[in-house]
C-alpha cells in the first residue's frame, strides 16, 4: 500500500511511519514542522519506500499517484501549543480533516482521523466509553482543541455516509514514549525532563485529578489495527490503568532515580481551564473488534522514555 501520514514528523505519526515500512508499505509523510520535528524522521530520509512533503493541511492538497490509505495525524493537541495557536488548532482539525478527506475521495483511499479522548471534555460517565457524548465547554479556552476535534468526527461521519469512504476514528487517550517534545508542556515531559534536570515535579493543586497513560508502540498498533478494520464508529485507544498526577511523579521519581522534590503549585494561567478530573477508556470496544489491549506496562513504558529523554537533554546542553 501507499500510505499519506499527515503530521509525520510528529511524535505518534513519525512512529506510525516506522511501523507501516517495516509492514512492508510505501510512506508519504506530510507535516509543516510547526509542531513536528525533521528529526524524529531523520532516520528515514534515505529509506526507499519513505518520503516527505513540507505541507500544511489547511491548504488544498495535491499528491501524484495512487494513495491506498490516509491517516490524518496532524494536530495541536497540547495547552501550550493550542493556547498560542487557538485559530490554527481549529483550522487543522475542520480545514485539515476537509482537505485530507477530499483527497482520500479522489483517490479511493481508506481514511483514518485521529480523534481524542478530549471530545469527552471534563467527563461525567467514568470510564469513558464510545457512546458517552461528552461534557464539553464549547466557549472555554480548552475549545478550540476539543470542538475541533468533535467538528472533524462529524466531518468524517458526513464523508462516509455521503460518499461511502471506508473511515475510522480513533479516540486516542494519553500517550507517551520516545520523541515527545521537550516542551511539550503536558505532563509526562514536564516530569521526567524536570526530574533528569533535579528540579522540583510541579504537581497541579493537590494532584488528585487521574490520567490513564498508553505507550505509544501499543497505541499505534491499534492504529494499524483498525485501519484495516470494518469498524465505522468510534473506537477508544488508550490505557485503562488509572493513576493519579500525585502517583504518577512519584513513579516518574523512581523510574529516574530522581532525588528532586514534588512541588504544589496552583495555575494561574489558563492551561489547566475545564482540564478533565479524570480519564480512563473502556476499551471494551478496541477488545472485541480489534483484538487489541495495551501491553506495556507503566514502569516499563517510562524506562524507554526516560533513556530517550535523558539523551535528548545530553545533546541540547551539549549543543548549547
Amino acid at each position: 500500500m501507499r500510505v499519506l501520514i499527515t503530521g509525520g514528523a510528529g511524535f505518534i505519526g513519525s512512529h506510525l511511519c516506522d511501523l507501516f515500512l517495516d509492514r512492508g508499505h510505501e510512506v508519504v509523510a506530510m507535516d509543516n514542522l510547526i509542531t513536528g520535528s525533521l528529526r524524529n524522521i531523520v532516520h528515514l530520509q534515505t529509506h526507499p519506500r519513505f518520503s516527505f512533503i513540507n505541507h500544511d493541511v489547511t491548504l488544498p492538497i495535491y499528491l501524484d499517484g495512487p494513495v491506498d490509505a490516509i491517516l490524518h495525524m496532524a494536530s495541536l493537541p497540547s495547552p501550550v501549543d493550542y493556547l498560542e495557536m487557538p485559530i490554527k488548532t481549529l483550522k487543522v482539525g475542520a480545514l485539515g480533516t476537509y482537505y485530507t478527506l477530499g483527497l482520500a475521495k479522489a483517490k479511493g483511499a481508506r481514511f483514518l482521523l485521529a480523534s481524542t479522548s478530549e471530545v469527552y471534555g471534563d467527563p461525567l460517565v467514568h470510564p469513558q466509553p464510545e457512546t458517552y457524548w461528552g461534557n464539553v465547554n464549547p466557549v472555554g479556552p480548552r475549545g478550540v482543541y476539543d470542538e475541533s476535534k468533535r467538528f472533524a468526527e462529524a466531518l468524517v461521519m458526513a464523508y462516509h455516509r455521503t460518499h461511502g469512504i471506508p473511515t475510522r476514528i480513533a479516540r486516542i487517550f494519553n500517550t507517551y514514549g520516545p520523541r515527545m517534545r521537550i516542551d511539550d508542556g503536558r505532563v509526562v515531559p514536564n516530569f521526567i525532563s524536570q526530574a533528569l534536570r533535579g528540579e522540583p515535579l510541579t504537581v497541579y493543586n493537590d494532584g488528585s485529578h487521574t490520567r490513564s497513560f498508553c505507550y505509544v508502540g501499543d497505541l499505534i498498533d491499534g492504529l494499524y489495527r483498525l485501519l484495516f478494520s470494518d469498524e465505522v464508529m468510534p473506537v477508544n485507544l488508550g490505557n485503562p490503568q488509572e493513576i493519579t498526577i500525585l502517583d504518577f511523579a512519584k513513579t516518574v521519581l523512581e523510574v529516574t532515580g530522581s532525588t528532586s522534590e514534588i512541588r504544589f503549585v496552583t495555575p494561574t494561567d489558563e492551561r489547566t481551564k475545564d482540564d478533565p478530573h479524570t480519564r480512563r477508556p473502556d476499551v471494551t470496544k478496541a477488545k472485541t473488534v480489534l483484538g487489541w489491549e495495551a501491553k506495556v506496562t507503566l514502569r516499563d513504558g517510562l524506562r524507554l522514555t526516560v533513556e530517550w529523554f535523558r539523551q535528548r537533554l545530553a545533546e541540547m546542553g551539549k549543543a548549547g
